[in-house]
């Protein structure tokens, strides 16, 4: 039975296709805890079909990512069929082998635009990755692909380690010629659920976009464009500016509303950033791509959100309605359901405003499964230290339970 208050589910924008789970890196980061191929990963048959399933549901763009997605033999063959099914195809990497040959056959199979991630200058990329000389074979790849005709992009995870080298890091991509560069915050999931250290906390979003401010002036004066990940906002003064390349204000999580992501055994889920029975709505080789989009709980359930799904601080928010609390997948991975977020810089501001901050701080640590996470509490204090050290925490709101732990209520349709 079909839930009637939902809305139509049009096709997704964006198909974000994790090709395979196997890595050739060991990032500290990694939400799906890549290294190791997935049991049982689709084949070449079978992700050709997916492909056609795709095109015939009206996805518009697909982005091949892993693990890393150049380890299949097959990739390119993947590639040049998106492509002639009349669907864009790009690839975010993080070029640490990716060779002139991989380069040369990627352009000519006719991928459109590849994201580099690189996090933060050389030792703290290095660090983060696990890989001694990633960052600068990670610059190398991106030269072969401009090389060989293709368009470069980099994307970057804001944490505490990258927080302070974001101006110095913009330089030096712009000069290799990106087009676009994407910033997004490391969540607390996967392997970053195992090392809280690199989280931001809260508080720190006032600096961060002091800092950002500075990004957008510099990316303006060299006409690369900052594309905002849908974690990282929300609705202070910078917001128009950040969102200007998208046209658009923050309207709430896209999770299973424009894009869908797709794990490499035929998991399709409503993020390419979560994971788990919460979000997995079924298999392809069971359904099929349609069905799964179209029927499944965990893809649609975000297209029937009201401000009544909120709680904590975001259910009082004057932006509730509009914002819905942000990201699904910064959310979830911290407090066990989406509904309340803290990394947002409306929120530091006000909390600021009443001489207040905020700070995570973990109560148990993840299992080690992708895409697993722990649970953190958030904690509201004065921002004097002196307050802080005199009066302890204002107030505390401790994780809730997964929606995976409720029972399911009317109206909620699973595929089985």
């Amino acid at each position: 039975m079909t839930n009637p208050a939902r809305r139509e589910a049009k096709g997704p924008r964006w198909a974000v296709w994790e090709l395979t789970l196997a890595c050739d890196q060991h990032c500290a980061h990694c939400g799906p805890r890549a290294g190791q191929r997935r049991p049982n990963e689709l084949t070449t048959e079978e992700c050709l079909q997916v492909v056609r399933e795709l095109k015939e549901l009206g996805c518009g763009e697909v982005v091949l990512i892993g693990g890393e997605a150049y380890l299949r033999n097959d990739f390119i063959l993947i590639i040049r069929a998106i492509r002639e099914a009349g669907m864009a195809c790009t690839m975010t990497t993080g070029g640490l082998n990716l060779s002139e040959e991989r380069a040369a056959a990627m352009i000519e199979a006719g991928i459109g635009s590849v994201t580099f991630s690189v996090d933060g200058l050389q030792a703290t990329h290095d660090r983060l990755r696990g890989v001694p000389g990633s960052w600068e074979r990670a610059f190398a790849a991106m030269r072969r692909i401009r090389d060989a005709g293709g368009r470069i992009a980099s994307n970057t995870q804001i944490n505490a380690l990258t927080r302070t080298e974001l101006l110095p890091l913009f330089e030096l991509l712009a000069d290799e010629g990106i087009h676009s560069w994407q910033l997004q915050i490391t969540v607390p999931h996967g392997n970053a659920a195992d090392h809280p250290e690199i989280l931001l906390q809260p508080h720190m979003f006032i600096d961060i976009f002091k800092t950002l401010e500075q990004v957008l002036d510099r990316c303006e004066a060299r006409g690369v464009r900052l594309w905002p990940g849908n974690n990282l906002g929300y609705f202070g003064p910078l917001e128009r500016r950040m969102r200007n390349s998208q046209r658009k204000h923050w309207r709430g999580c896209t999770a299973g509303v424009s894009v869908m992501g797709i794990e490499s055994d035929g998991s399709i889920k409503n993020c390419p950033s979560l994971g788990g029975g919460n979000n997995i709505g079924g298999n392809w080789r069971v359904h099929g791509v349609k069905k799964v989009w179209e029927e499944s709980y965990q893809l649609g359930y975000i297209r029937a959100r009201t401000v009544d799904d909120l709680w904590g601080y975001c259910r009082e928010c004057y932006y509730a309605e509009t914002c819905m609390a942000g990201c699904t997948a910064a959310a979830e991975p911290l407090l066990g359901r989406p509904g309340n977020n803290p990394f947002c810089h409306h929120r530091a501001l006000m909390m600021e405003r009443a001489g207040l901050r905020e700070r995570i701080e973990q109560i148990r640590g993840a299992g080690g499964q992708p895409f697993d996470n722990g649970l953190f509490r958030v904690i509201r204090e004065h921002a004097d230290p002196a307050l802080r050290e005199l009066h302890g925490p204002v107030a505390v709101e401790e994780p809730r339970v997964s929606r995976a732990e409720e029972p399911f209520g009317a109206g909620r349709t699973l595929v089985l």
